[in-house]
């Protein structure tokens, strides 16, 4: 018994007791983060202004003669050209006409012969003092008729081709259409102007966003050309479109309730995946922001009262807690507008233990900083 109460006394005496020297010593070794030394770097600024996807063109396909439709003759949702023929109505009757009007025209061309050769005869008795003057004026206002009646029998003829034509419905502008709102069967009526189909023109597209007044002069300027910018589209789940746009032109008046005022830009839009009436952003270049200090998104802590802070390390190897105040987020990170400086070294990963005021181990973070993308919202 007593070698195994020496035994536990020797085990007992080899640990640390708490608040001893040893233990202290092992509290007080610094803590290892990763760190960043925040630079001055030239940023390129930009601002995002909401705004919706609207077509090019829009062309309601309608009736313009009436009729049973006989056939559709275009696929739903596809890509059509000007002159595709989309639907087909009964003809019958529209050829019927223009089979009248033509015999109206030769019927009323065969009375100007006649006319014609009344009025060479009246003409040849009156040099022979055969015929009076008032025969021959006769004969001539005949002739004249006879010219009118042919030139109305041609544009009624025109005019039932015309009717003839429009049996055939053709798209009038290039682009999607959508669903067709009538089928085979259906009774159509130019009177009533029936809708068959909508056609949407969505390359290139148009992007109608809203900015505040106090930028209007600057946008107008971009948009007229005098100053090179760049104009992306922001897409719903936070990605670009591929092809860069351009500005068209600003709005003359400003809106009363709002204050702001539209703009228009136009993106090339060839694999349709702009959808009309979607809404997106649009990213306009502003220039360059040259010395802001950035520093890695993660670095950025939030307090309970929603301010931001990082934590920096001190000359004498401490940690300090310090407020800031953040600008826009780029993908290199956060611009600091205030409370840092550069050439100051911040912590970006390793802070979840730490406390103002404990040493700190820095080493440099592995990750690559990049800050010279667009500004983000």
């Amino acid at each position: 018994m007593a070698a195994a109460g020496l035994i536990v006394l020797a085990a007992t005496g080899c640990k640390p007791v708490e608040g001893t020297p040893a233990a202290t010593a092992a509290d007080d070794r610094p803590l290892v983060v990763s760190t960043v030394t925040a630079m001055p770097v030239s940023v390129p600024q930009a601002v995002d202004l909401p705004g919706r996807v609207n077509p090019t063109r829009v062309a309601e396909v309608r009736a313009q003669v009436a009729g049973i439709i006989r056939e559709r003759a275009f696929e739903e949702g596809s890509f059509v050209r000007q002159g595709d023929v989309l639907f087909r109505i009964d003809p019958a009757v529209y050829r019927a006409e223009v089979d009248a009007k033509a015999a109206a025209l030769d019927r009323a061309e065969a009375t100007r012969m006649q006319a014609l050769r009344q009025s060479e005869r009246t003409e040849t008795l009156v040099e022979r003092q055969a015929a009076s003057a008032a025969q021959h004026d006769i004969a001539t206002a005949a002739l004249r008729q006879a010219d009118a009646d042919v030139a109305s029998a041609k544009a009624h003829l025109a005019r039932a081709r015309i009717d003839l034509d429009y049996a055939t419905v053709r798209a009038p502008i290039a682009g999607r259409i959508g669903r067709a709102l009538v089928t085979e069967g259906s009774l159509v009526s130019q009177g009533e102007a029936t809708k068959l189909a909508v056609i949407q023109q969505v390359d290139p597209i148009y992007a109608d966003v809203n900015a505040p007044a106090a930028d209007a002069g600057r946008l107008a300027g971009r948009a007229s050309g005098q100053e090179e910018t760049e104009v992306r589209l922001v897409l719903p789940d936070g990605s670009l479109h591929p092809d860069a746009g351009r500005l068209l032109f600003t709005d003359l008046g400003v809106d009363p309730g709002t204050g702001q005022v539209s703009l228009r830009a136009t993106f090339p839009n060839p694999k349709a995946t702009l959808r009309p009436g979607s809404y997106v952003r649009i990213r306009i270049a502003q220039g360059t922001l040259p010395g802001a200090v950035i520093v890695p998104a993660q670095a950025i802590q939030r307090s309970s009262a929603g301010v931001a802070q990082v934590f920096v390390v001190a000359e004498n190897g401490t940690a300090a807690l310090r407020p800031v105040r953040t600008g826009a987020l780029t993908d290199g990170g956060w611009i600091v507008e205030d409370g840092l400086k550069a050439g100051e070294t911040v912590v970006v990963e390793g802070f979840q233990r730490l406390q103002p005021g404990m040493p700190v181990n820095p080493s440099p973070w592995q990750a690559s900083r990049t800050a010279s993308a667009s500004v983000k919202p």
